[in-house]
């Protein structure tokens, strides 16, 4: 291909929530009480290859079942009291930041780059993370 031909790119996306408690460090409201969400992810991972016989990307139930492999961690947790967590805020932003870390090795090995992780605790406001 030359430089004028576009390249194919697909970009597919999957949606799952968990429930979780937290509690915002040095938030000076009510945010500083322990106080649970349920939290709605959806991830995005992009490619350039289908594959020949089936013509996906990479199957949305494998998607699925990836993520909710890492969110299993995060359910039904009182998130302050992870490992990931003990220091670091569980802000919806470093919740996003945790979840795209986790999911980053398990996308390599489907060949898909992880593009990015949006974590919401309400329908009006989300963080989202990716790395450039």
């Amino acid at each position: 291909m030359d430089e004028k031909t576009p390249k194919p790119l697909w970009i597919l996306a999957v949606r799952a929530d968990f429930s979780a408690a937290h509690a915002l460090r040095h938030y000076q409201g009510k945010c500083e009480a322990v106080h649970g969400h349920n939290f709605a992810v959806e991830i995005t991972v992009q490619g350039s290859k289908l594959t020949p016989d089936t013509g996906l990307l990479v199957d949305f139930k494998d998607l699925k079942t990836d993520l909710q492999t890492v969110l299993s961690g995060l359910d039904h947790q009182d998130l302050n009291r992870l490992p990931a967590f003990t220091r670091l805020n569980p802000s919806s932003e470093n919740i996003a930041a945790h979840i795209y870390r986790e999911l980053l090795p398990l996308m390599r090995a489907r060949d898909v780059r992880l593009r990015s992780v949006s974590v919401s605790e309400k329908n009006a406001q989300t963080a989202t993370y990716m790395e450039e």
